[in-house]
């Protein structure tokens, strides 16, 4: 087996800290199974730590372990900002919650390590009516498993704030529109451009980059960093940039605090964003639109559940992710998690439709969303990430031109990343 730590390129470092805490932790699962009547099966989430949806979710687990005489499924409750360093250090040391929903690097690094478990045997293919972001979970033909939450992207937009309160249909209008709207304090489209925020500016970026046709990798891994696509969505960011339509420095909380003010008209953003932009906002609700770009196909936030490698409880494992794909499960998630798909397709109720409308948008852009991850690559995420966006900002603040810049990219990514064992 590859050593796991060394598949985490990126993480590593930020491990030693808590190591011995961790693995302590990660023994919980072992102990519990033999204290209890019942075989525990531990399931990691960061959602758990997340007022108010933890709570609901907790309920969702619950209603399961009420119909289950001796499974026992247990919530470990990890917040965002420490939940892939916690999670890996448990793993490594060869122990860890035995269901885990990662994001997407994480779970890919978790598979190229074999650290998470083969689940063909759990999940059959044609069983379930399973969306587009299902092709994602496989790795050389094995799933390792299913999407257990996805967030699509769109934009979203202030009709007050917009000429005739209609949305732009293509770039030129969405530029043209974003100029007239900037006025009075008020800005036509926000984004994110700077180095503080990276792993925002890639996701930014990636909506214009896959909107004008591009991929940054083709399936196999190779790259595709100057590819004329890519280019010209790099290109298009700096048109945006260079319009004097975006409150340039400001962080993606200042502008989304912004935009629920009524001071922004346009974002592209996620549909968990839009979710906090409708709770806060509610003297400026929004509406949205497919993003205003040739092609259709936008980022998309992917986060799989899998089964620990480490489990002794596979098979009560394997109960609790099955009873979660039946349908009554999958629509119970689907409104707790609010704007988010799950694994399978699930029609809104009539009571979600009436209080957020937006939502049918962002449920349409499923069949056309894509994991931002480079694919092929996607265990050297981090890497890649930060020669694309320092490169990008010599395009938006040195003036360097995006060919210029995406050639550079790709050749550095090429020597110091790709040639790396």
């Amino acid at each position: 087996m590859k050593p796991f730590l060394s598949a985490i390129t990126g993480i590593t470092p930020l491990l030693a800290g808590g190591l011995a805490a961790a693995l302590a932790m990660g023994t919980a699962s072992v102990a519990l199974a033999q204290s209890s009547g019942k075989t525990v099966v531990t399931f990691a989430a960061s959602h758990f730590a997340e007022v108010g949806r933890g709570d609901r979710l907790k309920a969702w687990v619950e209603t399961f372990n009420q119909s289950q005489p001796d499974i026992e499924v247990k919530p470990v409750t990890i917040p965002f900002s420490s939940f892939a360093t916690t999670i890996f250090t448990q793993m490594g040391g060869n122990g860890g919650p035995d269901v885990i929903r990662f994001d997407l690097p994480e779970f890919y690094a978790a598979v190229a390590a074999k650290s998470v478990l083969p689940i063909d045997d759990i999940v059959k293919d044609g069983a379930h009516n399973f969306t587009a972001a299902d092709q994602y979970m496989k790795v050389e033909g094995k799933r390792y498993g299913f999407a257990f939450d996805t967030a699509n992207y769109a934009m979203v937009y202030n009709a007050a704030l917009l000429p005739n309160g209609t949305p732009p249909k293509t770039f030129e209008e969405f530029v043209k529109l974003g100029k007239e709207a900037t006025k009075d304090g008020n800005y036509g489209f926000a984004f994110r451009a700077t180095m503080a925020e990276r792993g925002g500016v890639w996701y930014d970026l990636t909506n214009f980059v896959y909107g004008f046709g591009g991929r940054w990798s083709k399936p196999d891994g190779t790259p595709t960093f100057n590819s004329p696509e890519v280019v010209a969505g790099v290109a298009a960011y700096k048109t945006v940039y260079d319009a004097g339509m975006i409150p340039k420095g400001t962080d993606a909380a200042t502008y989304r605090r912004m935009f629920w003010e009524g001071k922004v008209a346009m974002e592209i953003d996620n549909g968990g964003v839009a979710t906090i932009l409708t709770s806060q906002g509610k003297a400026h609700p929004i509406a949205a639109a497919p993003s205003p770009f040739p092609h259709k196909e936008q980022g998309m936030i992917l986060a799989p559940v899998t089964i620990n490698a480490n489990t002794k409880v596979k098979d009560a494992a394997g109960k609790f992710l099955q009873w979660a794909l039946q349908p009554q499960q999958q629509q119970e998630l689907q409104t707790l998690l609010g704007a988010a798909n799950v694994a399978t397709t699930v029609e809104r109720t009539p009571e979600e439709l009436q209080a957020m409308p937006w939502l049918k948008v962002y449920d349409a852009q499923t069949p056309n969303s894509v994991p931002a991850l480079p694919q092929g690559l996607e265990t050297k995420a981090p890497e890649i990430q930060q020669i694309i966006v320092q490169q990008l900002l010599k395009v938006l603040q040195g003036g360097v031109a995006p060919q210029t810049a995406m050639d550079e990219a790709q050749r550095l990514i090429t020597a110091r990343v790709l040639a790396q064992k």
